[in-house]
């Protein structure tokens, strides 16, 4: 909570009155936020659960992801080729306010028959569809992705872009056209430890960091009625388009990358001050 100082001199009657309802007024907002917890603990895939194109749900097919050295790692150790096999490690509790912090670092090489966009290229998924709605052979989660870009070749490459695999978002006014919206991010070279944080808000509003700097900001998430994985979710919500909550998930894109020191923060609504 912030501090106010009184001076003497105007210490008294109304304007005292004023400067301790303003204090008292911020005090619930600060009580909403709950403490930051770690859904990571270091040491197994505990709570976690891994969605892989072409594989049930839970098959953590020629174990893409490994927990090593404290991370989470996505491991193509065991892949001949990596043939379109998208995957997800998607967290057991949808989110709905909250703040998501973890380290990143991508390393190399990745898998040879990626996609060229692929290259040095993962993600964290939020606002995701429940993982036992999505099809065998699903490449995404419905979801939000906030996109995760090391370097590739001497151009620049921001990391920090939003990307709307079956959604919509609005920024600065307007529904984002683009499947990917590139943020105000840098580029950052593989095997470099970088800090994420996303701040999913109750109002909406979505604020995506890199390295504590704000990097992207939108709101209004929506389901995209275009898109063929939303429609069946749209059509089992009666048509009803806006998202409040979903699950997050960490991405295989055919690229090695780690993730650790993954926690949690949920946010509330502050209430009126009495």
């Amino acid at each position: 909570m912030r501090a106010f100082v009184i001076h003497p001199k105007v210490a008294k009657g109304g304007l005292l009155a004023a400067a301790l309802l303003a204090a008292v007024s911020l005090a619930p907002s600060a009580q909403a936020e709950g403490r930051w917890r770690p859904i990571f603990n270091g040491r197994s895939l505990q709570g976690w659960t891994p969605k892989i194109t072409g594989h049930p749900l839970g098959d953590n097919y020629r174990d893409t992801f490994v927990v090593k050295d404290g991370a989470i790692r996505v491991s193509y150790a065991g892949y001949d080729r990596f043939n379109g096999q998208f995957g997800h490690l998607i967290y057991r509790t949808p989110l709905k306010a909250y703040r998501l912090r973890l380290s990143y670092r991508l390393l190399d090489p990745g898998m040879p028959d990626a996609p060229k966009w692929a290259r040095s290229n993962s993600g964290v998924m939020f606002y995701g569809q429940a993982p036992e709605t999505m099809t065998l052979n699903q490449q995404f989660p419905v979801s939000v992705e906030f996109q995760i870009l090391g370097q590739d070749g001497e151009g620049a490459r921001p990391t920090g872009s939003v990307c709307t695999p079956g959604t919509n978002v609005v920024i600065d006014g307007a529904t984002a056209k683009a499947h990917c919206t590139v943020s105000t991010g840098p580029t950052i070279p593989n095997g470099t430890w970088t800090r994420l944080e996303l701040e999913v808000r109750p109002d909406g509003e979505v604020i995506q960091r890199i390295n504590g700097a704000d990097v992207m900001h939108y709101r209004q998430v929506e389901l995209d009625p275009r898109d063929p994985d939303a429609q069946p979710l749209i059509a089992k919500r009666g048509g009803a388009l806006a998202l409040t909550d979903g699950y997050v998930s960490l991405q295989s894109e055919g690229h090695p990358i780690e993730f650790k020191d993954i926690e949690v923060q949920e946010i509330g609504v502050a209430k009126a001050a009495r």
